[in-house]
C-alpha cells in the first residue's frame, strides 16, 4: 500500500480521525489521533511525541521522537464504540534523524524477522489468546466474580460472556484480523480467541489489537476483561500459546511430513533453541509477578523445560504442522516476546542444537533425581529468578537490544522489590496469630 492508497481509502470511507498507535516497553498501547486533514503529514513521519513520558523510552533531555506509520497496517475501525469511522495505523518509532529507535519494540521483532530472512526463512505464527470476563460491582469497579460456570468447550448455559466473545470476534474480523476459532476455556469465566497464522510481525500487531477489542467490547457488555495471567488461585491461568513454523520457498521447513508431525532437522534444531533459551526468555514472555503463579504443576501450564509430541503440560508441543510454545502469557509485550522466542529458535537452527527425545510422561510427578537424569530443568519460579536467567543469556539479550534490555530489567526489578516488601493477605492469615 502506498501513501496515495491510504489517503484515498481514508477519503472514500469518510474517515474523520486516524489513530497512530505504538507500544511502550511493557506492550501497553499508546496512540495519538490526528484529524483526516493532517493524515498526509502523519504519513510523512512528521508526528512528534515526548519519548521521555513513555515507559522505557528516553531521558528528558532526549524527549523528541517521531512516529513512522507502517502503511500496510492501515485499517478502518468500526463497531467498537458506535462513533464515526476512524482509521488506524501502527507505527514504528524513529529518532529525530530518521533512524529506527533502538527501544522501539516493534523494530526489535522486525530485526529478528530480517535475520530469519537472511537465513532463507519466513516466520509464520498464530496465537491462542486467553482471558477472563468478570462482573463489575454496583459502582462499576472490576471484580473477580463471575456467574459463568462453564468449562472447556461448553456451549450451555450461554451467558453474557459467550455473547460478548461473539461480538469480540466480529469486531476483530471487521478490523481485518483473522480468527480461526473461539471457545470457552477450562476455568469459570475464561475464554479463548485463536488468532490466525500470519507473519510474526502481523501476529504481534493482531495480539495488541485483540487486547484492545476484548476490553472495549467487554465494557460495552457491562463486563470487565482481564489478561492477568492468574486472577483465581484455584483455577487455570490464562496463556498465550504461540504456534509457529519457519517457511522456506513457500513450504513448511519444520516437517518432513506435516500430517504425521514428522520433524525435519530444522524443526528439531528450532526446538533445541527454544529449550536452550527458555529460562532466559521467560522474563519477557511472563513479565509480571503474577505470571509465576500460573507456571506451576497441576493447572495446565508448563513448569519444566521439556518437549513432547502430545503432553499438554509440556513447554513445547508438536501438533500437526507447527510447533507450539505454551509458556507465554497474555500480559507480555508480544513484539519483544516473539523477538526473543524466534531468536532462540533461529539460534538452535544455526547451531544445529539437538533437543533430545520427547518426554511424554507427566514430568511434575517425577522425582528430582529422575528429572535430572532426563536433563530436565525447571522454568524460573519467580520474576526475580527469571531476570537472573535473562542476565546470563547473550542471545536473548541481543534480541531485545541493549536499550530495551536495560530498561526492562530496571522496571521489572523495581516491580519485584515492590512486591517483595509488601505484607500480603496470605501472610497475615498464616502468621498473625502465631
Amino acid at each position: 500500500m502506498t501513501k496515495k492508497d491510504v489517503l484515498r481509502r481514508a477519503k472514500d470511507s469518510d474517515i474523520r480521525f486516524v489513530r497512530l498507535q505504538f507500544n511502550d516497553i511493557h506492550g501497553v498501547i499508546k496512540n495519538v489521533a490526528v484529524p483526516a486533514k493532517e493524515l498526509e503529514a502523519a504519513l510523512e513521519g512528521k508526528v512528534v511525541f515526548d519519548g521521555s513520558s513513555i515507559e522505557g523510552f528516553v531521558r528528558f533531555e532526549e524527549s523528541d521522537m517521531y512516529l513512522s506509520p507502517d502503511l500496510g497496517t492501515f485499517t478502518e475501525l468500526k463497531g467498537l464504540d458506535g462513533g464515526p469511522p476512524e482509521g488506524r495505523l501502527i507505527c514504528d518509532v524513529h529518532n529525530p534523524d530518521g533512524t529506527p529507535f533502538e527501544g522501539c519494540t516493534r523494530s526489535a521483532l522486525r530485526r529478528v524477522v530480517d535475520e530469519a530472512a537472511e537465513m532463507g526463512f519466513a516466520v509464520r505464527a498464530g496465537a491462542e489468546l486467553e482471558f477472563f470476563l468478570f462482573e463489575r460491582s454496583a459502582e462499576g469497579q472490576p471484580t473477580i466474580h463471575t456467574t459463568d460456570r462453564g468449562s472447556y468447550f461448553d456451549l450451555s448455559p450461554i451467558d453474557r460472556g459467550d455473547v460478548a466473545r461473539r461480538d469480540m470476534v466480529l469486531a476483530l474480523e471487521e478490523a481485518g484480523i483473522g480468527v480461526e476459532a473461539t471457545h470457552h476455556e477450562v476455568a469459570h469465566g475464561q475464554h479463548e480467541i485463536d488468532l490466525a497464522t500470519t507473519s510474526a510481525l502481523a501476529l504481534a500487531d493482531a495480539i495488541v489489537a485483540a487486547r484492545v477489542a476484548v476490553k472495549t467490547v467487554a465494557a460495552r457488555h457491562g463486563m470487565f476483561a482481564t489478561f492477568m495471567p492468574k486472577p483465581l488461585a484455584q483455577q487455570d491461568g490464562s496463556g498465550l500459546h504461540i504456534a509457529q513454523y519457519l517457511e522456506r520457498d513457500n513450504a513448511n521447513a519444520f516437517f518432513e511430513d506435516p500430517e504425521f508431525a514428522r520433524l525435519s532437522e530444522t524443526g528439531l534444531s528450532y526446538i533445541g533453541g527454544l529449550l536452550a533459551h527458555a529460562r532466559a526468555f521467560t522474563a519477557i514472555a511472563n513479565p509480571t509477578v503474577n505470571s509465576y503463579k500460573r507456571l506451576v504443576p497441576g493447572y495446565d501450564a508448563p513448569s519444566f523445560v521439556q518437549w513432547s509430541q502430545r503432553a499438554k503440560s509440556a513447554l513445547v508441543r508438536v501438533p500437526s504442522g507447527r510447533i507450539e510454545l505454551r509458556s507465554p502469557d497474555p500480559s507480555c509485550n508480544p513484539y519483544l516476546a516473539l523477538a526473543c522466542i524466534v531468536k532462540s529458535g533461529l539460534d538452535g537452527v544455526r547451531r544445529k542444537l539437538v533437543p533430545g527425545d520427547p518426554v511424554e510422561v507427566n514430568v511434575a510427578q517425577l522425582s528430582d533425581d529422575e528429572r535430572a537424569a532426563l536433563g530436565i530443568e525447571q522454568l524460573p519460579a519467580s520474576l526475580q529468578e527469571a531476570i537472573v536467567a535473562l542476565d546470563g543469556d547473550a542471545v536473548v539479550r541481543a534480541a531485545l537490544g541493549d536499550h530495551s534490555y536495560h530498561r526492562f530489567r530496571e522496571a521489572k526489578l523495581a516491580e519485584w522489590e515492590a512486591y517483595r516488601t509488601q505484607v500480603h493477605a496470605w501472610e497475615l492469615e498464616a502468621y498473625l496469630s502465631l
